[in-house]
């Protein structure tokens, strides 16, 4: 919930004993830049949720926002004060949801909660990918409509502002429960946690913050562990890296196309206006930028009738995945306009209503998700292609693997290899997730978006697809060495030149992995080109 929301309005600290920094910490929350991401009228987008998790902005709750929280809080203890039946609040969870609980019991549900659900296994997930669901399940506390306690937020929020950031094991969730329940757990000072760089108990993090382990109330853990914060968290990631790769992958192709090339006229803004999908558009506006002004295109016209499909259909493959990370981005900002928690209370402690449904159910992150793996290994794919034809002498008209000497040089010839083994990975990454299915909870839970095990696959096809298209960039930086006599298009020259910054060109074989490495480095941090005209990557 983002705005401009004055200074006076935000809550930068709170009372040591509800889980937040002590005052001297809380003064030094502030990032080095000052940047914040202000939690107020308006949803957080995912470009917000990044800013947090990946960039380190500080993240602040306005009056308006900490006041929806503490409505939402008013209306559980009303509940809990009159004795009423409702899910997870006086009663066991899922299929135990017939059980009442009441007095002491209601607070050691939520403890046991955490405990409990907290079972995940396998490597743990990346500091910021935790950092991200973390600031997603903020921003689902911050609707006002989960009960869920002020201090649970504020230690949240602080965790993330000073840096302390759980160890959550990344297997085990169906679509939500266990990632948040690690967080929790380290919440009661339980488990281990990440701060200045180093892994150390959650107990000793907390007290050398200034902080206290949380007591919970009633609705405390339920709210902890339901909801998409995870699947929704980890999807604004896959988004930022999303949108970059689409954006390399038109430099990178471009660069391919002028390397074998090829024919312009397949990228005419009047024949693309025949087929006016938005992406193909946008992709073809990007490639007659990169490569306006180029010798190597102008030169190369009718050397050919026309080119190979992964040449020539550059837009309408990579508008088409385009295309879809709009959808899905659409779909994920939904997602964190959503009230996510079961059960949901509306209304204000003297006219409530306390609702069970099923908007915890992650189906549309999870379709978005598989949607964005499908989108990525195509870029993979078709990126695969292009480099295929840059090594190959009977295609290309280069030397054969891109070497000056072939034969006592192998060149290029395994780079492709390497390309060809992560595009079959991806085949398999994209098979949906979302269409299996299991029972949990004795029947209870009989359908399950599997949208947390989407969005990690999705991760492991962005790797993938980062170092196929490093792949091509090298490939296609190196094809240019061959045909620099002659001018290169201003996006295309600018790319190359960037490139041989940090690696130089090939003479004659060397070790070739650490090369692969660093060109994934430059795509993963950089964006695709700076400020080139005409073209919508200026503005990326």
């Amino acid at each position: 919930m983002s705005g401009n929301v004055p200074a006076a309005e935000m809550d930068r600290s709170a009372v040591a004993a509800d889980g937040a920094p002590s005052p001297q910490l809380a003064a030094s929350l502030a990032t080095e830049d000052g940047q914040s991401v202000i939690l107020g009228d308006n949803p957080l987008t995912w470009r917000e949720i990044v800013k947090v998790a990946r960039h380190g902005s500080e993240l602040l709750l306005s009056d308006a926002a900490w006041a929806r929280i503490d409505n939402a809080r008013a209306i559980v203890n009303r509940i809990v004060a009159r004795g009423e039946r409702a899910y997870g609040i006086s009663t066991g969870l899922g299929a135990l949801s017939s059980v009442r609980l009441e007095g002491p019991q209601l607070a050691q549900l939520s403890r046991n909660t955490l405990l409990s659900h907290a079972c995940g296994v396998g490597v743990p997930l990346q500091v910021e990918q935790t950092r991200a669901i973390m600031c997603a399940a903020v921003c689902n506390y911050a609707h006002g409509h989960s009960g869920i306690s002020r201090g649970v937020v504020q230690a949240l929020v602080a965790l993330l502002n000073l840096h302390i950031t759980p160890i959550v094991p990344s297997q085990g969730s169906v679509g939500y429960l266990t990632h948040m329940a690690h967080v929790g757990v380290a919440l009661l000072g339980i488990g281990e946690v990440n701060w200045q760089g180093r892994s150390m108990p959650a107990e000793r993090a907390l007290r050398e913050a200034g902080m206290v382990p949380l007591e919970l109330s009633a609705k405390d853990g339920i709210s902890l562990v339901n909801g998409t914060p995870c699947m929704t968290g980890l999807a604004c990631l896959g988004l930022a890296d999303a949108f970059n790769l689409a954006d390399w992958a038109d430099v990178i192709g471009a660069m391919s196309f002028e390397a074998l090339r090829g024919q312009i006229d397949a990228f005419d803004e009047d024949v693309l206006a025949l087929k006016p999908h938005p992406g193909a558009q946008e992709v073809g506006a990007n490639l007659r930028a990169l490569l306006a002004g180029s010798e190597v295109i102008a030169s190369s016209r009718g050397i050919r009738t026309q080119d190979a499909l992964s040449i020539r259909s550059i837009p309408q493959i990579h508008g088409a995945c385009r295309d879809q990370l709009i959808h899905a981005e659409r779909q994920v900002n939904t997602e964190l306009a959503s009230a996510t928690d079961n059960p949901l209370v509306v209304g204000t402690p003297e006219a409530y209503r306390i609702l069970s449904q099923a908007n915890p159910h992650g189906e549309s992150v999870a379709i978005a998700a598989d949607l964005l793996c499908i989108a990525l290994a195509e870029l993979a794919g078709v990126a695969e292609r292009r480099l295929d034809r840059l090594i190959n002498p009977l295609v290309s008209g280069l030397p054969a693997f891109l070497v000056s000497q072939p034969g006592v040089n192998s060149g290029m010839m395994i780079a492709q290899y390497v390309a060809a083994a992560l595009v079959g990975e991806n085949r398999h990454l994209a098979q949906p997730a979302v269409v299996d299915n299991f029972v949990t909870s004795a029947l209870q839970e009989d359908h399950l978006s599997l949208g947390t095990g989407a969005t990690l696959k999705l991760l492991k096809v962005i790797d993938n697809t980062t170092r196929v298209l490093a792949i091509e960039y090298l490939l296609a930086a190196q094809a240019f060495e061959f045909l620099k006599e002659q001018r290169f298009g201003v996006g295309t020259a600018s790319a190359w030149r960037r490139l041989r910054e940090e690696i130089p060109p090939y003479d004659q074989d060397r070790w070739l992995a650490p090369d692969i490495e660093s060109a994934a480095r430059l795509v993963r941090k950089h964006p695709a080109l700076d400020n080139l005209p005409g073209s919508s990557l200026s503005q990326s």
